[in-house]
């Protein structure tokens, strides 16, 4: 039987689902000041930034905190 109570705050939540909100409430240009990447900087789209982040841990990693910290109300 499966363990239903995780401790992880993104448990369920996609990373196109965070990447999303995230863009909708902060922009791309706030997005790239917050975690400076070139996919949130140079023609970003859901797209072309989810396929890095996928490949690239620690990109996500920061995402996914600044998600958490909005969340939180602590952005």
């Amino acid at each position: 039987m499966a363990d239903h109570n995780s401790n992880d705050p993104l448990q369920g939540v996609t990373l196109k689902t965070i990447l999303s909100e995230l863009v909708g409430q902060f922009g791309w240009e706030e997005m790239g000041r917050t975690v400076d990447i070139r996919c949130f900087t140079h023609e970003p789209s859901i797209s072309s930034s989810l396929k890095f982040l996928r490949r690239t841990p620690w990109a996500r990693d920061k995402v996914e905190e600044m998600y958490l910290r909005w969340k939180m109300g602590s952005l």
